[in-house]
């Protein structure tokens, strides 16, 4: 989206000062009256950085410095590292600013010389998809995916993130819209599939170096040119559908995208025979095939008995069944299934670099919701039932982004031990990152023993001065 209008301007003339008396204001890289960027440097260790500058009269100054402060929490090989945030003040003007990474190489640069191959595209396709949806999973959304927020910082594709906000949160005005603002947004809206939206943009114009036409209207859908091949076209047309809950989900883009990689084929490994299995084996072969013959032989005999011995055997008790000895297969042919090694997306494609093998991200541990040691205050409203509470472990600046009290409702399953066995929310409130974290808490709440199971509701309130919870057991 559009950053918000302010009505001081951040000027290329800065360029030379200090932000918050520790980021030089080196280059101007560029930017717009809403807001400036500046490389900068940093000292521990000795690196290059980005520095946005935001002017801090707009509207929204509370909301971005939680988002940042949120961002600078997350782990993601396809996202932007922000080192720091805050306010600071140049030539007399109060400022946001938000230290990142630096990219070697902005995709709308690349862009304007040529178009992506299918097999760039691919490769740029698979790591945002992942990055999407590792913030869509942390509560947060991208809410301006286009070309020129999308980098290459060393050897890895990445996402900017100095302009992540809440789910949830209410969207950030704009002077002018574009094709990457999602319907939806024009209404006070910004969600997950707002992203998507963004992303179906950027992937037409990727591969054609322009933008899908669109009349702006929220009724209507953008044009995915024929000459998008498949399965770029498809995507990219469920991305651009009006209806949010028409875009799908990403796992079922990178589906589409690599269907070998989401189902893979097992790959066949023999397995290694020891010195003492490759003696064993051809033995238990040759005493496999003597067993077999004998039972042939046996068969085949009994088969061409007269039939007064077939009579007399009929007319004799049952005898046991001679258990029929199966051979043992060679060693090569036991095997062991596992999965291949799918290729991971590499990063943003260059005219003439190398393959990179790009590591697996696997997902840190998120922390676990912190216990409350001492007693809750009167008004948190918790029941003398209630053995052990665990608030939600909230980012302290994402309370400030409230205005009056947001309210999530838990509904949990108690067992006769006091444990809880299911926790289900029965009010979501406007924000999927508040209703996550309350869900989370609820799940390691504790009750007294009872005889028998109970319900309970569990009110989380959300205000700019703490959490507060109301525990209620369910009526019979």
């Amino acid at each position: 989206m559009i950053e918000t209008m302010s009505a001081t301007a951040v000027g290329r003339e800065w360029a030379g000062g200090i932000a918050d008396g520790r980021f030089p204001l080196l280059q101007w890289i560029g930017g717009s009256e809403a807001a400036g960027v500046f490389s900068t440097e940093l000292t521990e260790p000795s690196r290059k950085a980005i520095i946005k500058l935001i002017p801090a009269d707009i509207d929204d100054a509370e909301a971005r410095l939680s988002a940042w402060e949120a961002a600078s929490t997350l782990s993601h090989p396809n996202l932007m590292q922000v080192f720091a945030h805050g306010r600071c003040e140049i030539d007399g003007v109060q400022c946001l600013y938000v230290v990142t990474e630096f990219g070697d190489e902005v995709l709308a640069e690349i862009l304007r010389d040529r178009p992506l191959s299918q097999d760039e595209t691919r490769e740029l396709l698979g790591p945002a998809l992942e990055a999407l949806s590792y913030l869509h999973g942390n509560g947060l959304v991208h809410s301006r995916l286009k070309p020129s927020n999308i980098m290459a910082a060393g050897d890895r594709l990445k996402l900017s993130t100095d302009g992540l906000a809440f789910a949830g949160a209410a969207a950030r005005p704009s002077a002018a819209r574009t094709v990457y603002d999602a319907p939806e947004t024009e209404q006070g809206i910004i969600e997950p599939a707002s992203d998507l939206w963004s992303l179906g943009a950027t992937l037409v114009e990727v591969l054609t170096q322009r933008p899908p036409e669109w009349d702006g209207l929220a009724s209507s859908e953008p044009m995915v040119p024929q000459s998008v091949p498949q399965p770029f076209a498809a995507i990219a047309r469920r991305c651009l559908r009006a209806d949010t809950a028409r875009r799908g989900t990403i796992q079922a883009m990178l589906a589409r995208l690599d269907p070998v990689k989401a189902s893979p084929e097992p790959e066949v490994i023999p397995v290694k025979a020891s010195p003492a299995k490759s003696r064993i084996v051809p033995l238990l072969a040759l005493a496999a095939a003597v067993l077999i013959g004998a039972g042939i032989w046996v068969t085949v005999s009994h088969r061409t008995q007269p039939p007064a011995a077939t009579q007399q055997s009929e007319s004799a008790p049952p005898s046991e069944p001679t258990p029929q000895v199966q051979p043992s297969p060679p060693i090569a042919a036991a095997q062991s299934a596992v999965p291949p090694p799918a290729p991971l997306p590499a990063p943003l494609p260059q005219a003439h670099a190398q393959s990179q093998t790009q590591p697996e991200f696997r997902p840190e541990p998120q922390p676990a919701p912190r216990a409350t040691q001492t007693p809750l205050p009167a008004a948190t409203g918790i029941n003398p039932a209630v053995v052990n509470q665990i608030l939600p472990d909230i980012v302290p600046s994402a309370l400030k982004t409230i205005s009056g009290t947001l309210r999530v409702a838990v509904q949990l399953t108690v067992g006769a031990d006091g444990t809880v066995t299911d926790a289900a929310l029965t009010s979501a409130g406007p924000s999927k990152y508040f209703a996550g974290k309350s869900i989370e808490a609820a799940r390691h709440w504790k009750f007294k023993p009872a005889e028998a199971p109970s319900t309970w509701t569990l009110e989380f309130q959300y205000t700019q001065s703490g959490i507060h919870v109301v525990a209620q057991p369910a009526a019979p």
